[in-house]
């Protein structure tokens, strides 16, 4: 039976791979089809048929139709396997010698690439795609004049493929989608239009003395903050405050010493202050920095102290609603010094002192409920001491209605509005047809990347007409139609550049989104109209200009938010038991995330080599990222460039703080979270997936257990074994940094090794241990033996090309959505090529990726 059974099954294969020749032959249609096949009746049927379909690849299933994307992703993913020489697997490889390899790799990928280049010249390199959530704030900011417009969060997230939120595949439509548009939109319009028929009078407000705070104390007693009066502290309890006079509450003798930072529980703001209004405030006051030493006495600081605002509700320590920080960084010095800044708020919100770096209260329960102060360290508490403060707005925003008003109604008269209108004004129009067409060319054009034609226009005057005829007042009419636009595809949606009339305006909207995430200004699209965006120099000339704009910032924000998933960097909080010097520092988080924004890019306007990835003799840091990393002292929270020594690990984004948090989960690091970022951030290769019935490794956070020994005994699985050795060696290198990129000799544990004892910067005892030596050494795939991070470092160094193309890789996917097609690998090749000589710098790959057909939906420059 058994016998009988196996004949079947034979038969069955058999069959089924004649139905597959069939297939293959009808579907790829050419020459020397015989010898395609022959190579996978030889080397890939025997695992791969209906019978065994060895890791889960059965060939007889596959639809061989290269005109379909799916089954072209199939064999690509089977040509990538053979020509790396993953496949035929090593047992067999004694099989098949190199010419056959390249044969059939030469005859396959020609079959593909031909029926891939049909597909472009067909449909298009890739589809339309959608605004992200962020694009669709910044087109909404540029178009109406609101550099403050906060929609955000009205919007969905978006969804992302490897970290990429601007795949058009993944950038999906659905009904909540439609919605948060449409709520965004009229919010926008809601702020652009003018609120009254004159600005906002500026109101003055002047903080002294207990104004300056809500209360005489805060979360951590009299330690955490006191009002001072020629360096020593004033004591004003609930009853002496009842008995002050005004002028004895406001004497201008008093500072307000604060030593915390404005963590929960907090709230420190001006005393009554709350926005009346949305808008601009102006913020002026005069502070030192001051330490507080024994007997509550001020004295002056040895270095700057660092301090921001925070918006928020006027509430307690339990917040609700929006709280974000505003005004920018400012470093306050021993000498009392005025400070200016501007902060943003919305009407009814108020702002709080928030001093970067200091420490929060310690909750205690033994003898009740109460909030203790760290014991004071060497040299005293580090504090802020504010004299006197005074704010001013909302600041007037030039002519008046201001510019966002004017973009909708142009010069038209506004007036007081009646009783019973959406908005606080009425637009005044003597001829509404003409003044609505008038304003919807103007405002089409805008918004717009491409011309607008007259049946375009006529679609939304007609929409405003019959507004008007059913009774809306003009600028409600106007409203709506304006809402229509920016939920309009026109607005919504980046046409792939195809080879019709609005390919130059394509084109440009794509290299503006691409590095700015707005649309084309006026050059731009003066170069598109003249249809000069065909031309290789004017693109690298542009692509120079956007890039030296200060809207470049976007790119990178986005980029490295994307790129290195940085928007992740706040996702875990560092555990407290094992690492106490972390608790609530997001003063070295924010530094974390300036490094890596000025490092990046400096490495594009200063076309660094694309060595820099991994490796530098330079980085930027302040004063709490020099700390963090060991580095000679600097002063002030301002990111500065500095040489390394020759001794630090450090240099290059690979060992950056910033990345190394986004890969560990702040507990403990893993070399497998790491090596894979590596490998697929870095090095462009993106690991399979782990089969479902491999349960998760499990760090042994006791200390008994070291990680490595953990992966080896999970790594002595054979199917496991082989993708671990593509990623684990590069995680093993970073094996050094701990869970927030600071070094480290020996793990951490909270039960085994040598017992460490201390109070935290809030005052907290702790107990952690300090185990096993951590061991940095490995194996790269390809033999290459390193012993630390330094090593792997001069390895990665030696692969320029491979980073190059990693990072040509991810750049072109979030310029144009549209992953390398496989008809571009010889493209993609060339430009690597090209900036081969000059040491794959990384503004050189962007002045020629911008000046490339994948750029360009495919289509043919007219000059080199």
């Amino acid at each position: 039976m058994r016998e009988i059974r196996i004949t079947r099954l034979l038969s069955v294969s058999f069959l089924g791979l004649v139905a597959f020749l069939l297939v293959f032959n009808e579907g790829v249609g050419r020459g020397n089809d015989k010898e395609i096949l022959a190579f996978l009746d030889r080397h890939c049927t025997a695992c791969h048929d209906d019978i065994k379909s060895e890791g889960g690849l059965n060939l007889l299933e596959l639809d061989l139709a290269l005109s379909e994307e799916t089954n072209r992703d199939r064999w690509t993913k089977l040509y990538d396997r053979v020509f790396t020489g993953e496949m035929p697997p090593p047992g067999k490889r004694h099989e098949l010698g190199v010419e056959e390899r390249q044969g059939f790799v030469d005859e396959l990928g020609e079959a593909v690439a031909a029926a891939d280049r049909e597909s472009i010249l067909t449909s298009g390199r890739g589809p339309s795609r959608r605004l992200t959530r962020v694009e669709y704030e910044l087109r909404l900011r540029d178009l109406l004049d609101l550099p403050g417009l906060d929609i955000r969060d009205k919007l969905p997230e978006d969804r992302d493929s490897h970290g990429f939120t601007r795949v058009s595949g993944q950038l999906d439509i659905s009904r909540v989608q439609l919605e948060g548009w449409l709520d965004a939109a009229e919010a926008a319009l809601g702020q652009a239009i003018a609120s009254g028929t004159a600005p906002i009078p500026t109101k003055k407000w002047r903080f002294t003395g207990t104004d300056l705070f809500p209360s005489l104390e805060t979360f951590g007693e009299r330690e955490a903050l006191f009002f001072a009066r020629k360096g020593r502290m004033v004591p004003i309890d609930g009853a002496a405050y009842k008995a002050m006079s005004p002028e004895q509450k406001r004497d201008e003798s008093l500072e307000m010493a604060l030593f915390r930072s404005a963590t929960w529980p907090y709230y420190g703001y001006p005393r009554g202050f709350r926005a009346e209004h949305d808008g601009e405030y102006r913020v002026r006051f005069s502070g030192r920095a001051v330490r507080q030493v024994a007997d509550f006495r001020l004295v002056p600081t040895h270095a700057p102290q660092a301090m921001s605002f925070r918006a928020r509700q006027p509430s307690g320590p339990d917040v609700s609603g929006d709280v974000r920080e505003t005004g920018g960084w400012m470093d306050l010095v021993p000498e009392p010094r005025v400070f200016e800044t501007t902060i943003r708020l919305k009407k009814g919100e108020t702002f709080e002192y928030s001093p970067l770096g200091l420490p929060v209260p310690f909750i205690r329960t033994d003898g009740g409920f109460f909030y203790d102060f760290p014991p004071m360290p060497p040299g005293g508490h580090p504090g802020v001491a504010i004299q006197w403060m005074e704010v001013e707005g909302p600041l007037a925003l030039g002519e008046w209605p201001p510019a966002s008003h004017r973009i909708l109604f142009g010069d038209l008269p506004v007036r007081t509005a009646p009783a019973g209108f959406d908005h606080g004004i009425e637009v005044v129009s003597m001829d509404p047809s003409e003044d609505s067409m008038r304003l919807l060319e103007s405002f089409l054009e805008r918004a717009s990347c491409e011309p607008v034609s007259e049946d375009s226009l006529a679609i939304y005057h007609e929409l405003v007409l019959g507004r008007l005829k059913a009774g809306d007042p003009f600028a409600s009419a106007m409203l709506k139609a304006y809402t229509a636009i920016l939920c309009s595809g026109r607005f919504l949606f980046l046409t792939e550049p195809r080879d019709d009339s609005s390919r130059q305006h394509s084109v440009a909207a794509r290299l503006s989104h691409f590095l700015w995430s707005t649309a084309p200004d006026e050059r731009l699209r003066m170069h598109a109209d003249k249809g000069r965006l065909d031309q290789a120099a004017i693109l690298r000339s542009e692509a120079d200009r956007l890039i030296a704009d200060p809207r470049f910032g976007r790119f990178v924000a986005d980029f490295t938010d994307q790129w290195l998933n940085l928007r992740q960097l706040r996702r875990d909080e560092p555990d407290n038991r094992l690492y106490p010097e972390y608790r609530v520092d997001e003063y070295l988080v924010a530094s974390m995330e300036l490094e890596t924004r000025a490092f990046f890019t400096a490495m594009v306007r200063d076309n660094l080599s694309v060595t820099s990835l991994v490796s530098t003799d330079f980085t930027y840091v302040n004063d709490r990222l020099a700390r963090h990393y060991d580095l000679p002292r600097v002063e002030g929270s301002a990111m500065r460039k500095v040489d390394l020594p020759e001794w630090s690990p450090y240099g290059g984004l690979l060992t950056q703080a910033s990345v190394l948090k986004v890969t560990a989960n702040g507990t403990t690091t893993s070399p497998v979270t790491r090596g894979v970022w590596v490998l697929e951030r870095l090095l462009g290769e993106a690991p399979p997936p782990p089969p479902k019935s491999v349960p998760a490794i499990e760090p042994d956070i006791r200390g008994a257990t070291t990680i490595r020994e953990i992966l080896a005994k999970h790594t002595g699985v054979e199917s496991c074994a082989a993708c671990h050795a593509r990623f684990d060696p590069y995680g093993f290198a970073l094996e050094n940094f701990d869970v927030m990129g600071a070094w480290r000799d020996r793990y951490r544990g909270m039960e085994k090794g040598d017992k460490i004892t201390g109070i935290d910067r809030a005052g907290h005892p702790y107990v952690y241990f300090v185990g096993p030596s951590v061991e940095a050494a490995g194996k790269l795939r390809t033999g290459e033996p390193f012993s630390d991070v330094r090593e792997l470092k001069e390895i990665l160094t030696r692969q320029p090309r491979k980073l190059a193309g990693s990072l040509l890789g991810h750049l072109i996917l979030y310029a144009t959505g549209t992953p390398v097609r496989f008809s571009e690998r010889e493209e993609f090749e060339a430009i690597l090529d090209r900036t081969a000589p000059n040491g794959y710098r990384i503004g050189d790959l962007i002045r020629e990726l911008v000046a490339s057909r994948m750029f360009l939906g495919g289509e043919t420059l007219s000059e080199p």
